[in-house]
């Protein structure tokens, strides 16, 4: 944070040349590890305006914070780098898969396949639990990935909802689809021993109404 500038940088991607109002390769995830940053993802390694809209398919890369180092590279939008009981799980959303990385060959290992583009990722003792987004279709982020081919193939349409992921056999145990107005999820989060938890956002008429007491 910064008390006159909207931010004071203290990392960026070692291929990327310098701040800029835009968006170049779509750094899009952070793994904490020890509470300190240690990976990033991004969509690509364009250092260009817009860039990485063209290496959506296999431009994807995972970027080593503290050295600078490009740790796994190949791969379609990843997403949601997390560091879980001593590896680093993502999501090759262009794909639709969920996996980990190997990180002596930076190859990505897919444990599960599932229906929609994935976002968002949380754990809970073996299990994962993830999200799932409907293509946008307004933009063409989403089309023409791996993920359309793979679902087209299954005889599946994208969902829009949470899934649940054993990781020991990489099923799918749980599903939780959303129907209606909501096409994506951006991300999970896990609430332990909380029940029927609620979210007010800063502009609900619900807001206005809420009243807490100190």
């Amino acid at each position: 944070m910064s008390p006159t500038h909207s931010f004071t940088p203290v990392w960026l991607p070692p291929f990327i040349s310098g701040l800029a109002a835009e968006d170049r390769c779509h750094l899009n995830g952070l793994a904490m590890r020890d509470g300190k940053p240690a990976f990033a993802t991004a969509v690509s390694t364009s250092d260009t305006l817009d860039g990485w809209r063209d290496h959506r398919r296999d431009g994807g890369v995972v970027i080593d914070i503290a050295s600078n180092r490009i740790v796994a590279h190949g791969l379609s939008m990843p997403h949601s780098p997390r560091w879980h009981d001593g590896r680093l799980w993502l999501h090759d959303s262009g794909t639709g898969r969920f996996g980990s990385i190997d990180m002596a060959s930076g190859r990505f290992e897919p444990l599960a396949f599932l229906p929609g583009y994935l976002r968002g990722l949380a754990f809970a003792g073996n299990h994962a639990v993830m999200g799932l987004s409907r293509p946008r279709g307004d933009d063409g982020t989403f089309s023409g990935l791996a993920l359309d081919d793979e679902l087209a193939a299954r005889g599946l349409a994208a969902e829009c909802g949470l899934a649940i992921v054993d990781l020991v056999s990489g099923e799918m145990t749980e599903t939780l689809f959303i129907d209606g107005v909501v096409r994506e999820l951006y991300d999970v989060a896990i609430l332990p021993g909380r029940r029927q938890p609620g979210c007010l956002g800063p502009l609900s008429p619900d807001l206005k109404r809420s009243i807490t007491i100190g």
